[in-house]
């Protein structure tokens, strides 16, 4: 849905204010909320290993303004602020009669660390620290947490490489890890098992898009405001059913869109914009019928605007500007009549208002590279052209002995 890409375009910090459990928490399943039943509010004390947990990282943390940590005292970890409690899973051999299901401390602006002893809470379900200042890694016993489901740690100060630990956690659907400071490569692996909603924009992540990307299940891949580069990947041969939002804005990405773009039917929001992408636009995108939001704006991108694109029917949005465009046609002038945002602004089409001077189109990047495609008059037969269209086959995966959940 937009309203996704909406929050991320302002640079919006959303707390997704959720639990499995007594206070209401949903989980994310299919890019959608859903609400589970609720837990008694009367829980007896649970185990000592939980208290353990507790006061193992209250201890790791420095700075607490709001003072949080007061009512971490006691052995009724229910009881503590930020904690929600309860009964442990059916079928299980848990002694006590209420668990530790769920932790939501976004915005408690705790300073600190995670500790491994978090492991501990073992029936533990939901973990939100948006907007903290948690620093240092992810600690490697998180891959014990089974039941964990959402993973949430977004605007704090972790650091370092990719924190592998948290693709070894077999049931998380929801990976939140925007507004941090790792840095490096990212693995394959994060695109081969379950998540669901993988968010990783702005943080310092570089190199190429693993292209076993378009395999993943997720509905909503982030990756805006990084230092990837490269090009697209374009191994579309199996590409996820339900990807709705791709967003690879801001990053340094190079070369054309692959043909195989329409492959993802259901996609609602793709922005590529602020990259350095070249060439011409590929018919293959009259395929995106769902498409609501494309922004291809500040790229280099040039030719003739495709009438195939400005006809889409669900667009409620689209941006070009800031790339070299020679003209489009009548089909889309008629974006305006059909109230759809549409920004060609700093372009080089003749006799429009706001391009850019001549001087500027003289030299298109790139020599006006056409990804050697020969421009459609009409739409292509979507199934069939995908099949055709995509040259590369889809990236076969075995998975290393390390991570047993992954197909």
């Amino acid at each position: 849905m937009t309203w996704w890409y909406l929050l991320l375009a302002f640079f919006q910090l959303f707390s997704l204010k959720t639990s499995a459990f007594s206070v209401g928490i949903g989980v994310w399943i299919n890019g959608r909320g859903s609400t589970t039943t609720t837990a008694s509010t009367q829980a007896p004390p649970t185990s000592s290993v939980e208290y353990t947990a507790f006061q193992a990282w209250k201890s790791a943390i420095t700075e607490d303004p709001s003072g949080i940590l007061a009512s971490w005292v006691g052995p009724d970890v229910c009881s503590y602020r930020g904690v929600f409690c309860s009964e442990p899973p059916e079928g299980t051999s848990s002694s006590s009669s209420s668990v530790v299901a769920g932790i939501d401390l976004n915005h408690a602006n705790l300073k600190g660390s995670l500790v491994k002893e978090l492991s501990f809470l073992t029936y533990l379900s939901i973990i939100h620290l948006n907007s903290n200042r948690f620093s240092g890694t992810i600690p490697e016993s998180f891959r014990e947490l089974q039941y964990l489901t959402e993973l949430d740690l977004s605007n704090n100060q972790f650091s370092g490489p990719f924190p592998t630990s948290t693709l070894r956690i077999p049931n998380l659907i929801y990976l939140d890890l925007r507004f941090n400071s790792f840095s490096g490569e990212v693995p394959d692996e994060l695109f081969v098992g379950g998540l669901d909603g993988i968010f990783l924009n702005n943080n310092q992540f570089e190199g190429q898009i693993p292209m076993i990307l378009w395999n993943s299940q997720a509905s909503v891949i982030t990756l805006a405001n990084n230092k990837f580069s490269g090009s697209i990947p374009a191994s579309f041969g199996h590409a996820g059913p339900g990807i709705r939002e791709a967003l690879f804005l801001n990053n340094e990405l190079t070369g054309c869109i692959p043909e195989g773009i329409g492959f993802l039917s259901d996609v609602e929001v793709l922005d590529l914009s602020f990259n350095s992408l070249t060439g011409h636009l590929p018919s293959s995108l009259s395929c995106l019928s769902d498409i609501e939001v494309l922004n291809i704006a500040h790229n280099q991108f040039s030719g003739e605007l495709p009438d195939l694109v400005c006809d889409l029917k669900s667009l409620l949005n689209l941006t070009v500007s800031y790339n070299f465009f020679s003209g489009f046609s009548q089909d889309c002038d008629k974006l305006f009549f059909r109230n759809v945002g549409f920004d060609f602004s700093g372009n080089c089409i003749p006799g429009r208002d706001m391009q850019r001077p001549p001087p500027e189109c003289m030299g298109i990047p790139g020599g006006g590279l056409s990804c050697l495609r020969i421009p459609a008059a009409k739409a292509v037969a979507c199934s069939r052209a995908m099949v055709q269209g995509s040259q590369m086959p889809a990236m076969p995966y075995t998975s290393p002995a390390s991570f047993p959940y992954l197909p």
